[in-house]
């Protein structure tokens, strides 16, 4: 083994103490983030790494991501969370850049029994197993009350050094932020779209709903207010000027764009197969969007590909309406 090792840098406090106490220990650290189709790596996450002083590489997902999401082998969390199998494609990834850049080991942030759902114990073990990184993944906030791994049987790491930091109370990791000078530590947070339950509507109802989805169709998600209004069809309307530009740079083939003409409202982005009434139905959403004060009727400006049409749109959404489409 070498003292060169990759840290899974969230840019969150507990992957920053683990690459702390490593560096401290004069290992050659790669951070590594991840960019996935529901978010990016964190700006923080980049900031870290050049603070500390380490490299930093974004790894992005395959679409092989989101069929883990859709059939994961350990199930899911609260929401549509499917931590174990996330955390396993994610160690997999990172094993793979591991072995390119000649590294021995593996460091992460993660606390024993912090969160129910991926570090109990025998996650830990279940992980390594699936990932073959067996005693290979160091997590330094918990390290002494977890197996020795192989840096540390070589000497490689001084686990009298490391901690033993156990549940879900920040005040340990908040003195080892004081420590290192770690000023503003961040709040705890999940970091994952998938464990926000209004969020996991919208990913599963491209599931249920799009069986030929594409990876553009998971990367909107995030963005405007989403309504079915069909089985075959819904609509994504922006909700600030950006939103409306990204929608319209966006704008995938296949896909209907809705721009407002004669009131001032967002533009709709309707994906799927749209009858004439699921057009009117998003153009009534849109003018029941629109600025104050609110016309009574309006029309909106349709193009799919080389077709354009107009279509005239007699009134706004009711709030009934709007509710029942509502994907969350």
């Amino acid at each position: 083994m070498n003292k060169k090792a990759v840290s899974l840098l969230s840019g969150g406090l507990d992957s920053t103490l683990a690459t702390c106490i490593l560096k401290e220990q004069g290992i050659e650290i790669e951070a590594i983030n991840f960019q996935t189709m529901f978010g990016c790596c964190k700006d923080d996450a980049r900031e870290v790494a050049t603070r500390l002083g380490v490299g930093f590489t974004l790894l992005k997902v395959g679409d092989d991501y989101l069929d883990m999401i859709k059939n994961p082998k350990y199930g899911y969390g609260r929401a549509i969370n499917p931590c174990v199998d996330c955390r396993s494609y994610m160690f997999t990834m990172a094993k793979k850049w591991m072995d390119q850049m000649g590294a021995s080991f593996m460091i992460s942030g993660e606390v024993l029994n912090q969160r129910p759902m991926s570090q109990k114990m025998r996650d830990f073990e279940l992980i390594e197993a699936e990932c073959g990184l067996e005693g290979r993944i160091l997590r330094p906030l918990s390290a002494k009350r977890l197996p020795e791994t192989e840096p540390e049987k070589a000497g490689i790491v001084d686990r009298s050094k490391l901690f033993g930091i156990e549940g879900r109370s920040r005040a340990e990791l908040l003195k080892l932020a004081a420590k290192y000078g770690i000023e503003n530590p961040p709040s705890a947070s999940s970091g994952c779209a998938l464990t926000e339950k209004p969020f996991a509507e919208k990913v599963r109802d491209v599931f249920e709903n799009r069986p030929d989805y594409k990876r553009w169709e998971f990367e909107v998600l995030k963005t405007g207010r989403h309504f079915r209004l069909s089985s075959e069809a819904k609509v994504i309307l922006g909700r600030n000027e950006n939103e409306n530009q990204y929608l319209i740079s966006l704008h995938p083939e296949g896909t209907w764009l809705l721009e407002p003409e004669q009131f001032i409202g967002p533009y709709a982005l309707v994906v799927g197969t749209a009858s004439d009434e699921d057009l009117g139905m998003a153009g009534a959403i849109m003018l029941r969007y629109s600025q104050n004060p609110r016309p009574q009727s309006g029309v909106v400006r349709a193009v799919q590909n080389e077709n354009a049409k107009t279509i005239r749109v007699p009134h706004g959404a009711s709030e009934e309406l709007i509710n029942s489409l509502r994907i969350a």
